[in-house]
Formats: structure tokens, C-alpha cells, sequence
């Protein structure tokens, strides 16, 4: 009999949250991670993570969002961590743009509150931002903030309150799959499970390589602004996170001051990002990146342009049509993948780790996830 029912291979936000999704349904879980618990090496730090529900990306997302909010509510109960905020969002750019059509789409396919407002009426609405005149807003009063290592560290408290076994600092070598389950190899041991779960984050080239997906992982940075304008302005009950489009279609998005004067404004160009390697990637921020984005940040929010704080690189790891991918692994039913979170994941996290439960433990979900499907076409855009 294997010693586990499923291994968990990566706990940063899909991976604790599956750890915990199972751990709760009775299974016996080992986890097992390359770094320690909330690290900020991957994907899952930062201190916050937009969510949103009129999702421009597509509306086919939208039902995951609605029970990823009530995951997200039951998080905060069960654990008492603050995890989400709901200051609102505005998703602002030309009325055609990807981020203001899409979220259109999205909220009035779904019924979604939201009010749309001319530059004029965002200028009034909300005297931070400065629209040129062809811009337009869509403001979604649920939209708000997820804060990435409270939640990791929260899901993974939970996962062992309920019995999961949680390695750190000790990455798998290697994993074999067959009909009977599976093991996982370390530099420390051997571990065998009727099923594995691997969320990798950006090693799922390295660990997934098997898989037919053609990942590419980019460097992405954050930054922290001290705004020029008072810090009330931006605190998270007057002003809420916001993606603005160009003409162009260069997106920058940005937070309110999540942590006093000392905290600054966070923002962050959405892609644009340099291929690399987590062995490869530059975690030095240079004078040039700091410039640019904070140049383009007072075009937008002049407030918020004041003197540059700190910055922190993370990153994507891509799939060519930006989808994810959530799905058995194709040539190995006994194993369950999650990746590919195109830089729009973590708003997902509680319900990824329970479609990936529910995957690991029956082989269904009854969550729409046909479009997370390995074997579909990848066209790009």
C-alpha cells in the first residue's frame, strides 16, 4: 500500500491550497516544496494580487471567480487571516481596448454589477487618475485584492491542522507514474502515493517537460511608489486597483497603499516581461526599468509618481493563448497538473486546490475547466 494517498509536488499558492483541499476530505497528503512555507522565489509573493470578477481575459472564467469568492470568504473564517479586500477596480482605456470591451463582455454575459464612466466622470469619480479624453471606465465594485503569502500561509496552516504532511527545502529530483501510482524522488528520499498533484509554478517546463504544453516563463518585476500626493488619497477605502490600457494595448495596474506611508503604492507593467529561467533570472532591478515604469505611472496617476521605494521580481509562466492548464496529465492518469497561470492566477487559488482535490480524488470536477485542457490547440494571440 503506498505510504500517501497523493503527493502535492509545490506549495506556493495552487499547491497549499490543493494541500489543504485535500488534507480536509480525509486523504493522507505529503507535501513537498523546494523552498520554505510563503517563500519569494516564484509566483506567490508580493504582498497582494488583484481579483476581479468581470474578467476581460474571457467569460468563461467568470463562474470559477463567483466560487472562488466564497473560497476566499470561508479562508478568512477558517484560518482568521486577513486575505481579501474588496476596495473596487477600475479597468480603464479605450472604449475598444482588450481590459475595457472584455470586462464588458464578461459582466454583462454574467450579470455582474458594474457602472461604466466616460473620462469626465472618472476624473470627478476619482480625482487621482488622469484620463485622456478618448478613455473610458469600468468600475466593479467587487474587484479588489488578495494578499499571496497571508494566503499561502494560511492554506498551508490549514493542510496540517487537517493531518497533511508538509516537507520544505526539499525538491523532487524526479517523478514515476504507472496505473498501481506514483513516486517521487528527492535528494532525501523516496515517496510513494496512489496519486500526485504537481503545481511547479515556473519549474513546469523542468518538471512537466512530458506534457505536450509549450510553457515560456518570464522575469516580471513590482514596485513601490511613495505617492507625491497625500497617502490618504490612495489608502484602500478611497481608492481602489486599476489596469489602464493604452492605445497601444500596454497595460500598467496598480494598488492602493496597502501599508501606510512606509507601504507605497504598488504597480507593475502586465507583461512585457524577459524570458528566463528560475536558474536565470535577473533579480537585480536596474535604473532603466524604475524610469520607465515610473515615467509611465505619472502619465496615468500623477499622485502616485512620487519617490521610488523597492521593487521585487516574480514570475509567469505562459501558455501561448494565456490559458491555464488544469487537467490529469494525459499520458498518466494517476497524475494531476496545474500550470501555465499566464500572470492571472492567483485570484483563483482556493478553487484551483479544489478542482485539483477533486481531480486527484474522483478524476471529475464539476468546474467548467474544458478550456484548461493540455491537449487543445494553441493558436496564441
Amino acid at each position: 500500500m503506498p505510504a500517501y494517498d497523493v503527493i502535492v509536488l509545490g506549495l506556493g499558492g495552487m499547491g497549499s491550497s490543493a494541500a489543504y483541499h485535500l488534507a480536509a476530505r480525509g486523504q493522507r497528503v505529503l507535501g513537498l516544496e523546494r523552498f520554505g512555507p510563503a517563500h519569494d522565489q516564484g509566483s506567490s509573493h508580493g504582498g497582494s494580487r488583484i481579483t476581479r470578477q468581470s474578467y476581460f481575459e474571457d467569460p468563461a472564467y467568470v463562474p470559477l471567480l463567483l466560487r472562488a469568492y466564497d473560497l476566499w470568504d470561508r479562508l478568512a473564517v477558517d484560518s482568521g487571516a486577513d486575505v481579501m479586500t474588496l476596495c473596487g477596480g477600475l479597468m480603464i482605456g479605450p472604449a475598444d481596448s482588450r481590459t475595457v470591451a472584455g470586462s464588458r463582455r464578461s459582466a454583462e454575459r454574467w450579470g455582474l454589477p458594474h457602472e461604466m464612466l466616460d473620462a469626465a466622470e472618472l476624473r470627478r469619480r476619482f480625482p487621482t487618475t488622469d484620463p485622456g479624453p478618448d478613455d473610458v471606465a469600468l468600475f466593479e465594485a467587487k474587484a479588489g485584492l488578495v494578499r499571496p503569502e497571508v494566503t499561502v500561509a494560511a492554506h498551508l496552516d490549514l493542510a496540517a491542522r487537517a493531518g497533511a504532511e508538509l516537507r520544505f527545502g526539499e525538491p523532487a529530483t524526479r517523478w514515476e507514474a504507472s496505473a498501481a501510482g506514483v513516486r517521487v524522488t528527492t535528494d532525501t528520499g523516496s515517496y510513494t502515493a496512489g496519486h500526485l498533484v504537481v503545481a511547479p509554478g515556473a519549474w513546469a517546463p523542468r518538471m512537466l517537460a512530458g506534457l505536450g504544453v509549450p510553457l515560456v516563463v518570464e522575469r516580471q518585476v513590482q514596485y513601490w511608489f511613495a505617492p507625491r500626493a497625500p497617502i490618504a488619497d490612495f489608502a484602500p477605502d478611497r481608492h481602489p486597483i486599476w489596469i489602464w490600457e493604452d492605445a497601444d494595448g500596454t497595460q500598467i495596474y496598480g494598488f492602493p497603499a496597502l501599508d501606510g506611508p512606509d507601504g507605497g503604492v504598488k504597480v507593475a507593467f502586465f507583461r512585457r516581461g524577459v524570458v528566463c529561467t528560475p536558474e536565470t533570472i535577473d533579480r537585480d532591478v536596474h535604473p532603466a526599468e524604475i524610469d520607465a515604469v515610473g515615467a509611465h505611472l505619472g502619465r496615468v496617476l500623477p499622485g502616485a509618481s512620487g519617490r521610488f521605494l523597492r521593487a521585487r521580481t516574480c514570475m509567469y509562466t505562459n501558455t501561448p493563448d494565456e490559458h491555464f492548464v488544469i487537467a490529469a496529465h494525459p499520458e498518466h492518469p494517476t497524475v494531476t497538473v496545474a500550470c501555465g497561470f499566464s500572470g492571472h492566477g492567483f485570484k483563483f487559488v482556493p478553487v484551483v486546490g479544489e478542482i485539483l482535490a477533486d481531480l486527484a480524488t474522483t478524476g471529475r470536477t464539476v468546474h467548467p475547466i474544458a478550456l484548461f485542457a493540455p491537449d487543445r490547440t494553441f493558436g496564441g494571440r
